[in-house]
């Protein structure tokens, strides 16, 4: 679980910051040694109560553990706790942070765009829809009825109406039902989900931004889950389309907490257009004192936000390069491959059915069974056996609708399927499908 040459490489790190400080009076912060230590032991024994999420086995929700690049750099930083509000608090961070927003947004096509980290996707797409809002006031906010469920309770805050949008037997928004909203004239700006968190399902881009043109509507690309995989050479074909087009839409959210081995929390919020930036700007009596430069919080609706995570994400990004023939693009082309190859696994299984075949790195299945209840019954079983044999999984509840499409045979007696669902993002997880396969056989026969 620890390398200890992480350990080694922070302490030299850390040797190297300080001589930055070495004109500095002497002055050592004093801390009772015993007492921490006691405590720390305490927190070091209540961590144990926490599913292997670094490990291959867990292959449940969307967990990925950081790059040992990222864990250092972001300890590193906190001796120093820079804030990345402020110019003031955060000399060094604050350029490392607009680095990283000009590398992120060359990775969509953008040159310069407007942008700044944030604590998580939640955060990003606020930002992101508020802007939608002051430039469509009181219009509508549609999105996926597969998409993250913050949106409409991010709506709800800003006091935006919202309605969902039909999804297909594939996990994607229903064309139709778009453009029979966008008839009604009321809608403002449509979220295209580029990987949403259940299916990982890519809604149709090209399509979605072709009704935007004609009916006049913003778009807004929630690729928190799915930003990163633009990158890989693997991806299905309406899925390249999709990633192809996103340097046509208004906004993007990525989250490097996912895909991009980042620490919670990570996210970003980047904007095509720069001028939005006239709605975040604001004065401060206090904070913007030391350099006339636009401070990152004059752009962003956060303010104390950790110097930390640019530090780490700088670091990450310096390593492994966001290019699509780097070893990061490499990664994440292998969740892609491990996917593929489980689905197939799966179809071939007789007690299990998957679902929709991926289009990233996200498997859903049903356990077959005579009825939808008894396969959502099953399923549960599956679940519980299988951590408790050191197989970690995911359930998620499926209209019955769409489980009927891909288990035809069994009786429909319910309105929603539980189903198992498998996130294989580490790239090891290839290597381990025997193992998981095995395990996953195994429970479903007890």
């Amino acid at each position: 679980m620890i390398n200890p040459a992480e350990l080694d490489l922070l302490r030299d790190a850390l040797a190297t910051m300080a001589r930055g400080y070495s004109a500095l009076p002497e002055f050592t912060p004093d801390f009772d040694q015993p007492a921490v230590a006691a405590v720390l032991q305490t927190v070091a024994e209540r961590m144990q109560d926490n599913y292997p999420y670094y490990h291959p086995q867990y292959a449940g929700q969307m967990l990925k553990p950081p790059h040992a690049i990222a864990r250092i750099a972001y300890a590193m930083s906190l001796w120093v706790n820079p804030n990345n509000h402020a110019l003031d608090g955060s000399r060094a961070s604050s350029p490392l942070e607009k680095e990283c927003i000009v590398e992120l947004g060359a990775m969509y096509g953008w040159d310069n765009p407007l942008g700044h980290l944030t604590g998580g996707g939640t955060m990003a797409n606020l930002e992101a829809l508020w802007i939608a809002g002051r430039l469509r006031p009181g219009k509508r906010i549609i999105a996926s009825a597969q998409a993250h469920y913050t949106h409409q309770r991010i709506s709800d805050v800003l006091g935006l109406p919202f309605a969902p949008v039909a999804v297909d037997d594939a996990g994607r928004m229903r064309l139709a039902a778009i453009e029979s909203l966008l008839q009604q004239g009321d809608v403002g700006t449509i979220v295209a989900t580029i990987g949403n968190t259940g299916f990982g399902a890519v809604d149709s881009l090209p399509a979605i931004l072709d009704l935007a043109q004609a009916y006049g509507v913003r778009v807004h690309a929630d690729a928190a889950y799915g930003g990163y995989f633009g990158l890989c050479d693997n991806l299905g074909p309406a899925a390249r389309a999709a990633y192809d087009r996103l340097n046509e839409v208004d906004s993007i959210v990525v989250d490097p907490h996912k895909h991009g081995l980042q620490p919670y929390g990570c996210g970003c919020v980047l904007f095509r257009d720069a001028t939005v930036g006239r709605f975040y700007k604001h004065d401060s009596p206090f904070t913007y004192f030391s350099s006339a430069e636009l401070h990152l919080g004059e752009i962003s609706l956060e303010c104390s936000r950790p110097g930390a995570s640019a530090v780490a994400l700088w670091a990450t990004q310096q390593l492994f390069p966001l290019t699509r023939d780097g070893q990061f693009a490499g990664w994440l082309g292998q969740g892609l491959d491990a996917a593929q190859e489980f689905w197939q696994r799966l179809s071939a299984s007789a007690r299990f059915q998957p679902l929709m075949r991926p289009e990233l790195d996200i498997v859903v299945y049903a356990v077959v069974a005579a009825s939808t209840s008894a396969a959502s019954t099953a399923a549960r079983e599956v679940f519980a056996r299988a951590a408790d044999a050191g197989l970690h999984l995911a359930m998620m509840e499926v209209p019955a609708t769409i489980v009927a499409a891909y288990l035809p045979s069994a009786t429909v007696d319910s309105r929603s399927v539980t189903c198992l669902r498998s996130v294989l993002m580490k790239p090891e997880h290839g290597d381990w499908l025997d193992r998981i396969m095995q395990l996953l056989e195994a429970s479903a026969a007890a």
